[in-house]
């Protein structure tokens, strides 16, 4: 990327984060103390910290040496360094105002921007790439503290949805040999995709629409919730813990359920993905369905492998860049699982890109080789404890939304915009 290039994504990124947290000012600025969610005002400064930890304060000729440059604002590492701030602790923190935030942040932006006008090299590229992703997520995770906790959805502008026609039944794939993860030289690539290595798939067939909530509600109508035989041993611990009935955010009106999006209970939208189900939940919905998840190496396989070329696409579409007609990122809403038929895999299914993210089968795991980047807390203090999702959802930037991009979060989650599809249990 050219520095110019670079300068206008960071300052459209910075553009996303100001809409998604402007109305957060005030009450809602620390909100309740809730493991899965940040005080937005700690939040939005670790955002700004991040930047300028990593563009601005890297010491030459060791960049990583342990006596950084100076914070602009005094005290900042031991305020939003999150590798060192305990959770729970966010809440008590002397955090600067919500307009010193937000000043602090500008003033990150700017000479990060002039600095990449005066130098930019490899390094300098990359590492404002990192922040520019980083600020993506935390965009991203504004998303699910709204959705958490009631607050009204995002003023963010969104289009109409391309419609398609109806998919159902599965692909048939027919497997075969293809490159696991991210090529040295394609593009940014976060370290848990490094590097790219053989696998070999046998035949599958995977659904071509992902599970939509009038298939997942035909599950919690049939007792799904109640049939121990259905779940895992890890899941009906869960289930019994939580005391869930139905998937977070849905309660039922008379013979008809409900679904809370964002500040609205709305009518259960029958075509959309099933949204705010965890691991568990999707394992037990294929337990069900006589069905299973897919594997991510399956995953990547069906999302990307162009079987007539002989090669691996960097999404569903091509290697062209996103389009808003190709998949549902950056979007103000859901949309049906039947839209967006531009973006569909060489396979014919839909939307593996964008609109839920998929929970896979796989626990989230380094690859072959694994070596640690300069960001060391991003994937290695996870391997293990995370499963893999893939593919993106409406409320993920396009930057993040590729056939490779690995995200991983504990089983138990929900407030994740995440869904599923699911396989056979035989090739055929």
């Amino acid at each position: 990327m050219t520095p110019q290039v670079l300068a206008a994504e960071l300052h459209a990124a910075r553009a996303r984060t100001h809409a998604l947290t402007a109305d957060l000012e005030g009450e809602r600025e620390f909100g309740p103390r809730l493991a899965i969610v940040n005080p937005p005002r700690w939040e939005l400064g670790h955002v700004g910290w991040f930047q300028e930890y990593w563009c601005l304060r890297r010491v030459d000729p060791d960049r990583f040496a342990s006596a950084r440059a100076a914070s602009i604002l005094p005290q900042a590492d031991r305020l939003y360094n999150s590798a060192t701030v305990p959770h729970d602790t966010r809440w008590s923190l002397p955090l600067p105002d919500f307009g010193a935030t937000r000043a602090y942040c500008a003033a990150v932006l700017a000479r990060t921007v002039e600095r990449l006008e005066r130098r930019c090299d490899a390094d300098d590229a990359y590492f404002a790439q990192l922040a520019l992703r980083h600020e993506d997520m935390h965009a991203e995770a504004f998303h699910y503290t709204r959705q958490t906790l009631g607050y009204e959805a995002p003023p963010l502008a969104g289009g109409e949805h391309p419609a398609g026609e109806r998919v159902s039944g599965d692909a048939e794939i027919q497997g075969g040999t293809f490159a696991l993860g991210a090529a040295p030289g394609a593009g940014f690539a976060f370290d848990n995709e490094k590097w790219s290595h053989p696998v070999t798939l046998g035949p599958f067939r995977m659904a071509r629409a992902a599970v939509s909530n009038a298939e997942y509600e035909a599950f919690v109508e049939e007792g799904g919730y109640r049939r121990r035989e259905l779940w895992s041993e890890a899941g009906w611990r869960w289930l019994a813990q939580s005391g869930r009935e139905a998937p977070l955010y849905w309660k039922r009106e008379g013979r008809d359920w409900r679904l809370r999006r964002f500040d609205r209970w709305v009518a259960l939208p029958t075509d959309e993905p099933v949204t705010h189900v965890n691991w568990y939940e999707a394992v037990a919905y294929c337990r069900y369905a006589g069905r299973r998840l897919p594997t991510e190496a399956e995953w990547e396989f069906a999302a990307c492998w162009d079987a007539r070329a002989g090669r691996k696409r960097r999404n569903p579409w091509g290697d062209e860049p996103w389009t808003p007609q190709r998949a549902c990122l950056s979007q103000a809403s859901l949309a049906s699982v039947h839209a967006y038929p531009e973006g569909d895999s060489p396979w014919g299914i839909r939307q593996m890109i964008g609109n839920a993210w998929e929970w896979t089968a796989s626990a989230f795991q380094p690859y072959p080789g694994f070596s640690v980047d300069p960001y060391q807390e991003y994937s290695a203090p996870w391997f293990g404890t995370h499963q893999v999702l893939r593919g993106g959802a409406f409320t993920t930037s396009p930057r993040i939304g590729y056939g490779g991009y690995r995200n991983f979060f504990t089983p138990e989650r929900a407030d994740v915009f995440a869904g599923f599809r699911t396989c056979a249990l035989e090739a055929a």
